[in-house]
């Protein structure tokens, strides 16, 4: 069992110094109700007939613990990226790159990140890739004729405001009654300015929709030149994975409708494949064997044409024939000039377009599809095209007759 020893000093009556083993202590009161003041805080004891008590009437704050030194880790920002060739780049938010020790660092310490911005890039690749030869899931079914569904004015009219009175104290000053009655006036100038506004763009509003019913439920069944217009806006509004140039032209009142396609040349189609291995911070990229590539060419190409058919007897409903003729850009090889060769051409009836199973376009061979028809193509079964003479000569041959020319700028889907 311990033992402590304290020593009490009587200093006056009723105050005492008391020395121990944890420091200096006073105590002060007569016996029976004393108050002991320490490091420890202060405290009331108090005592009669045999019972005693303690109570505490403040505690002292603890000792401040000593600082311990905190080691500084020092960060760095880095950013990583993933070429088209598959290779893993690290740098400095300047660009400059960093040395092999940070990028070891960065891979352990982000390696689940890194993996996911590999995964991101072989999708993207291997997407933009597939891209090229499903441009025909989209195509419409010929029997659903363009509706019109007006488009609701959104913006709401300005509210009128409050104008504030004159209070009777204020009547009593004629100046700051009128200095009230010119904000009211701004007040009102600026709102009837913002009401004019808006009924100005709401009658704008109402008159293009107007316009825009009047042309999809009676002009484009009559009048060549909003055919040709909605036409237009129609092919405009197809996201092509590569640049795509249409001209159009309308012709016998409106039954008839051609339709040439400068298409992509192979040379600007995707022609890598990407994957991501079982091991290591990667991406695998390769080339396409070139008659895959070929094949891809002629998917795509043929897709094409097959969808601006579609779109064309979708868009227009009194169309019954439609002749379409894609070229390409290739060197003439006896002159090394470029030439427009035509690669196919095609004269396909509403009625015989009809028989296709619009619901199951997945199932399609578009490059058979458009062969059921009056086809002009000169292919091999690897996708190697001989130049053909279209139907008509063409309609880019004729420049000088007026027709439209649509350019789409290509989308990845």
């Amino acid at each position: 069992m311990a033992v402590r020893f304290r020593r009490s000093i009587k200093l006056a009556p009723g105050i005492r110094m008391n020395l121990s083993g944890s420091g200096m202590s006073w105590t002060l009161g007569p016996r029976g109700s004393t108050v002991n003041v320490g490091k420890r805080g202060a405290h009331l004891n108090t005592s009669f007939l045999g019972f005693s008590a303690r109570h505490s009437l403040y505690k002292a704050a603890p000792a401040p613990k000593p600082r311990q030194s905190v080691k500084q880790v020092q960060t760095f920002s880095l950013v990583c990226e993933v070429t088209d060739q598959g290779m893993l780049s690290f740098h400095d938010q300047d660009g400059e790159p960093v040395s092999e020790s940070l990028v070891e660092l960065a891979k352990k310490q982000n390696r689940q990140a890194i993996q996911s911005l590999i995964q991101r890039k072989c999708d993207e690749i291997n997407s933009e890739c597939e891209a090229v030869a499903s441009i025909h899931l989209d195509t419409p079914a010929p029997d659903i004729a363009p509706k019109y569904v007006p488009d609701q004015f959104h913006r709401s009219e300005p509210i009128a405001p409050v104008l504030p009175r004159a209070k009777w104290w204020e009547k009593l000053f004629p100046r700051r009654v009128e200095q009230l009655n010119l904000r009211n006036q701004q007040r009102v100038m600026e709102y009837q300015g913002l009401l004019a506004a808006w009924k100005s763009e709401q009658s704008q509003h109402a008159y293009e929709q107007e316009q825009r019913r009047k042309l999809l439920e009676e002009d484009i069944y009559h009048d060549t030149a909003a055919m040709e217009q909605w036409l237009e806006a129609t092919l405009q509004d197809i996201a092509w994975p590569r640049e795509t140039l249409i001209s159009l032209e309308i012709t016998e009142q409106g039954a008839r409708v051609c339709l040439d396609v400068d298409l992509p040349e192979i040379e600007d189609m995707p022609s890598k494949i990407a994957a991501v291995p079982a091991r290591g911070l990667k991406l695998s990229v390769k080339d396409l064997p070139m008659v895959q590539a070929r094949k891809r060419y002629m998917a795509h190409v043929h897709g094409v044409g097959f969808r601006i058919i579609g779109e064309t007897f979708a868009a227009l409903p009194v169309v019954q024939r439609i002749t379409l003729s894609g070229f390409s850009q290739r060197h003439d090889p006896a002159t090394g000039q470029l030439r427009d060769d035509y690669l196919y051409s095609v004269n396909v009836d509403r009625a015989q377009w009809s028989e296709l199973n619009f619901q199951a376009l997945e199932m399609i061979d578009v490059v058979e599809a458009l062969a059921q028809f009056d086809l002009r193509r000169n292919m091999s079964k690897t996708g190697v095209f001989k130049a053909i003479e279209p139907f008509d000569g063409g309609v880019m041959r004729v420049d000088a007759a007026g027709q439209s020319s649509i350019t789409n700028s290509p989308t990845t889907r």
